[in-house]
């Protein structure tokens, strides 16, 4: 599972270099160092606004993602296009090169609005890439939303 929290950067060519416990993470538990990259869902603000980043999704797991996509009755046809058009479509095959680095699309990088500092973040069987200041954003919004006193914390056991 992708765990973490690592700070990085990414060079006007796009390249940053995953970090290593996530690289391990694709070889060892998805016995594969091939992912696909593509935008995340977006996160909705207090203001209204809304952040995206990038997610990282391991190879065998993004083909799971489309026959679950492909299979899924309980989507309506605007729910379906943009699931399709955002983050299927633009859905780009990487594989890190022999120094762990990783070259994110121009348009994805685009979209994501990755500069010069990012953030690779580990949300379980998949990894995240953020803008650093949008990655605070979506941080700060997260700690607004802990649903510490409801029912699922505690059935979690937080």
């Amino acid at each position: 599972m992708f765990r973490g929290i690592f700070e990085s950067a990414i060079d006007a060519k796009g390249r940053s270099s995953l970090p290593v416990k996530f690289r391990d993470v694709l070889s060892d538990s998805f016995g594969d160092d091939r992912f696909f990259i593509t935008n995340s869902y977006p996160v909705q603000m207090d203001d209204g606004s809304q952040c995206s980043g990038l997610m990282i999704i391991p190879y065998q797991e993004w083909f799971r993602f489309e026959e679950n996509f492909l299979g899924s009755k309980g989507l309506n046809p605007a729910e379906r296009n943009y699931i399709l058009y955002t983050m299927i479509s633009p859905a780009q095959e990487c594989v890190p090169d022999k120094l762990g680095r990783i070259l994110v699309p121009p348009k994805l990088r685009k979209i994501a609005a990755l500069e010069r500092e990012i953030v690779y973040v580990g949300a379980l069987k998949r990894a995240e890439i953020w803008n650093a200041t949008e990655w605070e954003k979506v941080r700060l919004q997260a700690m607004k939303n802990f649903p510490a006193t409801t029912e699922a914390a505690a059935e979690l056991g937080l």
